[in-house]
């Protein structure tokens, strides 16, 4: 009751009041009447959302003062010296390698741009699951790196908090936490019942008291402090957690919990209700911890989810009942054994947060206390505690990806940091709990291994197509264990603890074996699963990138007994594994599995073992027979590989290759093939070489190719698979024996090795580069090995090519491209083939090679061969291997292959002899120290060692063989010979009986089975000649077949020396190629490089100079050499199997000459096509008066290829790209960039833009003047006018219509649409969208035309008089002119309605008059800005003989001509007569605007396009001078408006007394002081700009400056009337420096009589030609101004004021560093929706901001970046993404990705900012676009163009 009347009344008096009462000594009371107030308040039965109890809270916490300056009191007292500022994905964080002492560091924007991080190896990066900031925290990142705020300020400064700031807080948070966690028991219900929706709906009621908590967290370490307290107390749990006894809602909510408890261990109780009697140890109420470890050795199902009804039926369900691991005896510590018991609040808070699976909220507050200390103790012992009880929610979770990114958001937080990591290792037994539930959870989705023995395997492995593996549910549980492994401290107790070990082995067997191929014989498999993804990964991250952390930590002497403890526990699991699949000696065949973690294990531990720790390799081998077992299946996938290569498995669909690629890419690789690799060398250099080699051959199924025999037959392998096979085996034996990778290339030889090999490939980007060479791929292990020396490698072996930019060409990045010495001295083919993912860059680097060859001179004719590369010696421990090389199987073998390769067996090809030239190379280079009793062979081998006395390659290669005794089938050319052999004549053979006793046998298989046999029972001599002839004769006959093989012997008399010599002349086509004295005159180092002559030439010196008897030998063969005489004569079926190869190369060649022709026929086309002069070229080029041309000009239509005339009813067309253009309203006065803004300071006024100002001019005129008349005294067109372009190509019009049709009919469209008319030109597939036809040109009348003019200029004044009196004679209904007036309306559909209707009445013919005329006056303009702005370059422009200028005037003079003038208003005649004074118009009607202000440029195209075509030259000279007039008028008018009163007044007296003068009408101070007097008539002219002096009106105008400033007013004039006479005459436009620019055009024009020298300063007024009195007439004028009324005068008087000179256009200008731009940008609010974008850009034009995508700012369907560019830029846009760097470009409905023009260091792009690198602007890349913006050419230039439907 006094708690209501506490409730009514005032919330922060009575907060106060009670603050008092608490503060006295006895304040029992005060407790009391606080918590009858808080049982009141906040009673959990009231709904959540109902928020009086928080602001009750709130005021109470604050006692009494208001919330805000409580919050800010208490920051006062912050004493934390971490940021400790949490956030969550999308977050952009910073990560220092250089100042971070664990991998995991990262900061937030502020401490990094507060810290020096000068020079360090840094990078931004969008976090992925959240994260928290380090600054400050010593243990992850090293002092120096800390920002300038925390490394400041340690927390002792600080003042200590006063007792009674949080009082309140101590008492009221307790009970606002458990009224929170009362909610969630509340609102929890049973997974079965309950849905995903039901907790969302939970969570959102409670968001503002989570919210509440998050602030509470921010107020700084006081307020944390109180938290901790209140969260860790156990005493506060106990006393609230139950509920007061009374309450019976309360009561329910605490049984909801403990029954929620109940399913927290990992094996629910009802399964342990089953297992209860096997497990005694287990108390009733067993929980987490004996879930955890104990009934992992209880007999449960499979899958823990499964109910026990699936046991008794025991079918497939052997699984579940193999005998599991017996875990409970590794539990040291029995309190793991307990259930889950809470004894705090932060238990159960997390508890509940595990239960809701992790809401965003509750995961940021737990974080957010993580700055106490003693809190992050706490808290990480209850999340080990919870551990397996949230990995067990994690497989049930519906949304695993979100709750794994929280799970790792809090776990990489707690694990990171060594301190931590081990203590909780220690005392909760973290790694325990790891270990186990890894275990549990994988062992819920086994299924029975199908490897080897399908039947009676025990051998489970992890179902890869299970949504644990598939999905990579398990990474958050990897991640951690990796996370912890990093620390030295535990990965350290992990090695010692033994049953820990032993557990992890057995997790590792599970992936041994898993996603097993088998190969499709018969038909293709109907469903190509992909789960090898999942396998990769899984192997990947759970199996090896833990063994690199526990490898990171075995690098030095002491600690020898871990890796031994390892090693042992990888053979005895590998034991286990071989019994379980049931494995004696030979794999079960066509089945491959590529996943053995378990040999990988052992391997990189043996390496390890060697290369750092010193300790001896036997010592830690097993014995022969395991070894023998152990090197198969490594084997197994090394054959496989190459089967795969050999499309022997295609029907097992695409994802075998893609298996075959991950196996050998560079993340997989050295975890995949590289340790293989090392464990095959090592088995190697241990078993028997013979042995080795013949399992090798065997397993590669190419031992029936092995025969000297022409003919053999090969069971197991198709005719086509033999050579790729054979080139696999010999590969593999030379990779094996050459690969120095672990067996002593040193880390920094390897790192550099791999750039090599990758730079060979192509040249790559330095990013690129980082990812492609193998680093440990445990992420977590810090810095990447030698990332220092990665640059300094690279620098070694690399040269940097800088992008270049061809204006037309993509945009390259910055490459990397070997040195000349790296390709002369390292280039190592066998690392590349080794490296290479596709086959097709082993070639790529085989042509970048023998391009080096020939460049540099060393080797010009031919293909060279891959060069030999010399090895780095052999570690002692592996010298074994080296007899691989040196035994006698392997030089049969070679002996077969030179043979059968001399007499062009079938699958021979030049890689088989580069193989085995190189495998003869290695072998004398690597010689072995022979024992001498070896040699003596046994005497029943006999007839096998008979081929070779010894095992010595370089006595063997002298070695002459005789005769061979060979198995063929009856059908065998060999058979066909008489049955009687001539008696040999040779000196060792007296009959022919002893030669056949001696002829050689040899079976690989035999061989391989005795040599097994032999090392199973050493002691049985007998075992091995019982077993061979079994075998020998057993093995490959294929079931029947009859065996029709019959035995014959081939006479061979051949050494391998000899055969070499063979080939070498058979190589270089000569016979006796070698002379006997070739060795003495031969210099060694030409040999390195080349083609096979050169490798033979190479072995036969090296054999000569290590063996005097091989020298002798050689010598000998080349003195008596003669021509290969085959010992088998062809047959005919012989010559029917010509060598696939050679056919193949002849059809290539046929193709090449095919291919060359049609490139050289198409070349020719191009060239005369390129050539077709645009018609008015044609017409005027080099045409000398008296020339007369033929009659017509032709031209070629690129469709049908004919050529002729344009005519009426057949009219040609050029190809058009007719686009909507606002480049030439974006021009400003200055030629300064506008700069981007990059604060809130700077900004962007576009007033000052050629586009706004000459609306603000048309719209001022039309204020007080006639409409039809300011619509013919300006030009439009700046934003939005039409732009045509053209690639310079004609076709008829006709034959246009049916190739659009094609087009519309061919569904496959490259990008453009048809429907609106887009296409490409069919011969330069240059994009277009229109067809502008050529007038039928009749090139008599040019003569005439062109005539210089002797006329007097009044004559020619009236002629052009009469002329435009002439009506527009309308012209015949023509196939012609219907296809001109589409062009018309082609044009008219280009550009917006808004940029055409400028007049009063829209769609009036003003309206349409002003279009059409602007439209010429663009096409100008934008000449002009492409010529540079002036015309000062002369000559044609680059786009001159593209220019359609001509044809476009005839076009639009042709439309226009249906408008006529009306005479009264024709402003010609005010142009050159005076008139006489007609009566004013009424007073109603508006006056006409004055021809002072009107355009002169406009007028004139406006006259040339109204007068009947073609016109004459003199006319429109006649035109020009005219004009001329009235601009230079203006130009006087505008200066005198310039100038000060007192400036006027000096000038209007000194021009006075010139008026008098002879020439007065010709200087400009005469005209400039009667243009003063007459406007000074009306007081209102000059006033006006009184107000606003002048900025020029400081300095004193002297002559020289007016005479500059007139020139500067009339030029933009004379550069387009030059320009229009230039495309209407085909004038040559002569170039001149700048500074003579005005006399060079007005001599062009003819204004200047030629006779004036140059030299001669120029005066502007000399160009003046008047045909009346010139001051009567500008009397005229100036009386239009200052007749018209007052308000009219002063608002108009601006428009006299113009300066019509415009800079060129220009985008933005950028800052240096991108990061400020994203600095700035990337948080912005979008200025329409006030929210921040998630996809922001920027205009680059005018520097809008806009959002990309964003729905929030879509108007109408269309988003907001294509509404801009419609806006700005007529739909053009150039926007930068801020978020990926890119900049994209939008073209009406297309739209396209043009590139970056920042990059990094290393002339990299960074799209999506995924490197995170610092980025600096291209400056020549910025150029590019900038370029491609004002000339039109983004359309032809970028290539990848898609439509965008609005959505941008």
């Amino acid at each position: 009751m006094m708690a209501a009347s506490l409730v009514r009344r005032d919330k922060k008096s009575t907060a106060a009041h009670l603050k008092a009462d608490l503060n006295w000594t006895d304040n029992s009371s005060g407790v009391r009447q606080l918590q009858e107030l808080l049982d009141c308040v906040l009673n959990p039965e009231k709904p959540a959302a109902d928020t009086e109890a928080l602001d009750w809270c709130k005021c109470l916490i604050a006692g009494g003062e208001g919330f805000e300056e409580f919050c800010k009191m208490v920051r006062s007292y912050d004493n934390a010296t971490l940021c400790g500022l949490v956030w969550t994905a999308n977050f952009v964080a910073y990560r220092c390698r250089t100042c971070g002492i664990s991998p995991c560091m990262s900061l937030c924007a502020e401490c990094f741009n507060n810290g020096d991080h000068t020079g360090h190896d840094f990078n931004m990066f969008r976090s992925q699951a959240g994260g928290a900031c380090d600054c400050g925290d010593s243990n992850v990142m090293r002092e120096t790196g800390f920002c300038n705020r925390h490394r400041l300020r340690t927390g002792e400064n600080v003042p200590t908090v006063p007792r009674d700031l949080l009082l309140m807080s101590e008492m009221v948070l307790p009970r606002f936490i458990i009224c929170i966690i009362q909610y969630l028991r509340d609102g929890y219900t049973e997974p079965d019942t309950s849905t995903e929706r039901d907790l969302q709906k939970v969570l959102q009621q409670l968001e503002p008291q989570i919210s509440f908590l998050e602030e509470l967290t921010k107020m700084g370490g006081a307020m944390r402090t109180v938290l901790t307290k209140i969260l860790t107390n156990q005493q506060i749990f106990k006393d609230l957690s139950m509920g007061q006894e009374e309450n019976i809602y309360a009561k329910k909510n605490y049984e909801k919990y403990l029954s929620a408890l109940k399913n927290s261990g990992l094996v629910s109780v009802e399964e342990k209700a089953q297992s209860g009697a096997a497990e005694p140890t287990l108390g009733a109420e067993a929980g987490a911890g004996a879930g955890a470890l104990g009934l992992l050795g209880a007999e449960a199902p499979a899958s823990p989810d499964e109910s026990n009804k699936e046991e008794d039926q025991d079918g497939g369900q052997s699984v579940g009942q193999r005998k599991r691991v017996k875990l409970s005896s590794t539990a040291k510590d029995p309190s793991i054994m307990d259930s889950l018991k809470h004894k705090c609040f932060l238990e159960e808070l997390l508890f509940w947060t595990i239960k809701y699976e992790f809401p965003q909220k509750m995961v940021t507050f737990l974080l957010n206390m993580l700055p106490d200390q003693d809190y992050k103790i706490t808290f990480t012992k209850t999340f080990v505690q919870h551990y397996a009880f949230i990995m067990k929610t994690l497989m049930k979770s519906q949304e695993s990806d979100t709750m794994s990114n929280r799970i790792v958001h809090i776990s990489v937080q707690l694990f990171s940091n060594e301190e931590l990591a081990r203590h909780v290792t220690e005392e909760c037994q973290l790694l325990d709990i790891m270990v186990t539930v890894l275990l549990y959870m994988m062992e819920s989705c086994l299924i029975k291994s199908e490897l080897q023995d399908e039947e009676n395997s025990r051998h489970v492995v992890v179902n890869c197509s299970e949504p644990l593996l598939k999905n990579n549910t398990y990474w958050p549980l990897v991640s951690d264990f990796i996370n912890i492994l990093s620390h030295q401290s535990v990965a350290k107790q992990f090695l010692e603890d033994h049953s820990l070990l032993m557990l992890w082995m057995s997790f590792v067997s599970f992936f041994q074996g898993m996603n097993l191929n088998k190969r499709e014989l018969s038909e293709h498999v109907e469903f190509e699963s992909q789960t090898y993804y999942a396998a990769f990964a899984a192997e990947l991250e759970a199996c090896a990138q833990p063994m690199w952390g526990l490898l990171t930590h075995c690098k030095v002497k002491e600690t020898q007994e871990y890796t031994k403890t390892v090693v042992r526990y990888c053979l005895e699991t590998l034991q286990i594994w071989f019994d379980a699949i049931g494995f004696v000696d030979e794999p079960a065949p066509n089945q491959v599995t590529f996943h053995l973690p378990l040999h990988r294990y052992y391997a990189m531990f043996l390496s390890k073992a060697v290369k750092c720790q010193g300790l001896d390799l036997d010592s830690l081998l097993p014995h022969q027979e395991m070894l023998m077992k152990i090197m198969v299946h490594p084997l197994q996938i090394q054959a496989s590989l190459s089967e795969i290569h050999s499309n022997m498995w295609v029907r097992n669909g695409l994802q075998i290759k893609g298996q075959a690629m991950t196996y050998v890419q560079s993340h997989f690789c050295n975890s995949m093939i590289d340790p293989d690799i090392f464990l095959l060398q090592v088995c190697a250099s241990r078993l028997d070489p013979d042995y080795f080699i013949s399992s090798v051959f065997e397993r590669f199924k190419v031992v029936d190719l092995l025969t000297m025999a022409s003919v053999h037959q090969n069971a197991v392998l198709d005719g086509e698979q033999e050579r790729p096979m054979l080139e696999g085996a010999l590969t593999f034996l030379v990779i094996l024996s050459s690969l120095r990778i672990h067996l002593g290339m040193a880390d920094d030889e390897i790192l550099r090795a791999e750039m090599v090999s990758q730079l060979c490939m192509n040249d790559r980007t330095h990013s690129s580069l980082l990812d492609l060479i193998p680093e440990n791929p445990n992420p977590k292990s810090g810095i990447v090995p030698g990332s220092c020396s990665f640059e300094e490698m690279l620098s070694a072996v690399a040269d940097f090519k800088a992008p270049v930019f061809e204006p037309g060409g993509s945009m390259q990045q910055g490459m990397y491209t070997p040195k000349a010495e790296v390709w002369e001295k390292e280039f190592d083919p066998i690392m590349v083939v080794l490296r290479t993912v596709y086959r097709r860059d082993v070639q790529s680097a085989m042509d970048r090679y023998s391009a080096f060859l020939k460049q540099s001179g060393m080797h010009t004719t031919g293909n060279p061969w891959p060069p030999y590369k010399e090895r780095t010696p052999l570690h002692p421990c592996y010298k074994g291997l080296d007899r691989l090389l040196h035994c006698k199987t392997l030089h049969i073998v070679i002996f077969t292959l030179l043979y059968k390769i001399w007499l062009d067996h079938s699958n021979m090809s030049e890689h088989v002899l580069c193989m085995v030239l190189y495998l003869i190379e290695l072998g004398l280079d690597n010689q072995v120290q022979e024992d001498k009793e070896d040699e003596e062979p046994c005497i029943e081998e006999h007839c096998h060692d008979s081929w070779f006395p010894g095992t010595n390659l370089l006595s063997n290669l002298h070695h002459v063989i005789n005769y061979v005794r060979v198995r063929v089938p009856e059908t065998a050319p060999e058979v066909k010979r008489e049955k009687d052999p001539p008696p040999s004549t040779s000196a060792e053979a007296s009959n022919f009986g002893q030669n056949v006793r001696e002829a050689q046998v040899f079976s690989l298989v035999a061989e391989r089975r005795r040599k097994f046999q032999e090392i199973i029972n050493r002691s049985s001599t007998e075992a091995s000649q019982v077993v061979r002839p079994k075998s020998s004769s057993t093995r490959w006959v294929p079931p029947g077949t009859p065996p029709q093989l019959v035995t014959e012997i081939l006479e061979i008399r051949e050494s391998m020396l000899s055969l070499l010599i063979k080939l070498h002349q058979k190589l270089s086509a000569k016979q006796n190629s070698l002379s006997v004295t070739w060795l003495e005159d031969m210099e060694t180092n030409s040999h390195a490089h080349g083609d096979g002559i050169t490798a033979i030439e190479r072995i036969l010196a090296k054999a000569a100079t290590r063996s005097r008897q091989s020298k002798r030998s050689i010598q000998e063969i080349c003195g008596k050499v003669s021509p290969p005489v085959a010992p088998k004569k062809n047959s005919p079926t012989d010559k029917k199997t010509m060598d696939k190869d050679e056919r193949r190369q002849r059809a290539r060649e046929r193709q090449q000459k095919l291919l060359a022709e049609f490139a050289s026929r198409q070349k020719s086309f191009m060239e005369t096509a390129m050539d077709v002069e645009s018609p008015d070229a044609d017409a005027a080029m080099d045409l000398g008066a008296s020339e007369v041309m033929e009659s017509e000009v032709l031209y070629d239509c690129v469709i049908c290829g004919q050529s002729g005339p344009s005519t009426e009813d057949r009219p040609t067309g050029l190809v058009v790209l007719l686009q909507a253009s606002s480049v030439l309203g974006h021009r400003c006065k200055s030629d300064e960039m506008k700069k981007l803004p990059t604060t809130d300071d700077e900004h962007i006024y576009p007033a000052d833009t050629c586009g706004a100002a000459h609306d603000v001019r048309l719209a001022l005129m039309q204020r007080f003047f006639k409409d039809s008349s300011c619509l013919q005294s300006v030009s439009i067109g700046w934003d939005g006018g039409v732009y045509v372009q053209t690639c310079g190509h004609t076709l008829h019009i006709d034959c246009h219509k049916s190739y659009m049709e094609s087009l519309r009919n061919d569904q496959v469209l490259q990008g453009f649409s048809v429907d609106k008319g887009e296409f490409t030109c069919p011969l330069c597939r240059q994009f277009a969208n229109s067809v502008l036809p050529c007038r039928p040109g009749r090139s008599t009348e040019v003569v005439s035309w062109h005539m210089p003019t002797n006329k007097k200029t009044a004559v020619l004044v009236k002629e052009v008089e009469d002329l435009q009196e002439q009506l527009g004679l309308f012209p015949t209904e023509s196939n012609l002119s219907k296809e001109m007036e589409s062009f018309i309306k082609d044009i008219k559909n280009t550009t917006q309605r808004k940029y055409m209707d400028y007049g009063k009445n829209p769609g009036s013919p003003d309206n349409d008059f002003l279009f059409m005329y602007s439209v010429a006056r663009t096409n100008l303009e934008l000449e002009l800005v492409h010529r540079g702005g002036n015309l000062c370059s002369g000559g044609a422009s680059a786009a001159a003989k593209r220019s359609c200028l001509n044809q476009l005037f005839h076009v639009l003079a042709m439309h226009m001509r249906l408008y006529s003038i009306d005479s009264a208003y024709n402003p010609w005649t005010r142009l050159t007569q005076v008139a006489q004074r007609r009566d004013d118009c009424l007073d109603d009607e508006r006056p006409e605007v004055p021809m002072l202000f009107r355009d002169c440029p406009s007028l004139l195209i406006i006259f040339v396009l109204t007068m009947p075509q073609p016109l004459r030259k003199e006319h429109f000279i006649c035109l020009v001078r005219m004009l001329y007039n009235l601009q230079y008028t203006q130009a006087l008018a505008s200066l005198s408006a310039k100038f000060s009163p007192e400036e006027r007044q000096a000038w209007s007296t000194s021009g006075a007394l010139k008026k008098n003068a002879v020439n007065a009408e010709r200087s400009y101070d005469a005209l400039l002081s009667h243009v003063i007097g007459e406007l000074s008539k009306v007081k209102t002219v000059y006033d006006v700009n009184t107000e606003v002096p002048s900025m020029l009106s400081s300095s004193v105008w002297s002559p020289h400056s007016i005479e500059y400033s007139l020139q500067q007013f009339c030029l933009p004039y004379l550069r387009l009337s030059c320009l229009l006479q230039h495309h209407l005459y085909g004038d040559k436009l002569s170039g001149c420096p700048e500074v003579e620019e005005f006399s060079g055009l007005a001599g062009c024009l003819g204004l200047l009589a030629p006779a004036l020298q140059p030299s001669n300063p120029i005066y502007s007024a000399s160009c003046l030609d008047w045909t009346v009195n010139a001051f009567d007439l500008m009397t005229q004028w100036c009386s239009e101004v200052t007749g018209l009324s007052d308000t009219q005068a002063k608002k108009s008087i601006t428009l006299l004021v113009q300066d019509p000179q415009w800079a060129s256009p220009h985008l933005l200008h950028l800052p240096d560093h991108y990061n400020i731009i994203f600095q700035y940008y990337h948080k912005k609010a979008c200025t329409a929706c006030k929210k921040v974008p998630k996809d922001p850009a920027l205009c680059l034009v005018c520097g809008a901001f806009v959002c990309l995508k964003g729905l929030c700012c879509k108007q109408q369907g269309i988003c907001e970046c294509v509404l801009h560019s419609q806006h700005c830029g007529a739909a053009t846009g150039i926007f930068l993404l801020i978020n990926a760097s890119v900049i994209i470009i939008i073209r009406g409905h297309r739209f396209c990705l043009w590139g970056s023009v920042y990059l990094d260091a290393h002339g990299e792009e960074d799209r999506d900012l995924r490197r995170g690198k610092p980025l600096f602007l291209c400056v020549e890349r910025y150029r590019v676009l900038q370029q491609q913006w004002v000339s039109h050419t983004f359309d032809h230039i970028n290539k990848r163009w898609g439509p965008h439907y609005n959505g941008l």
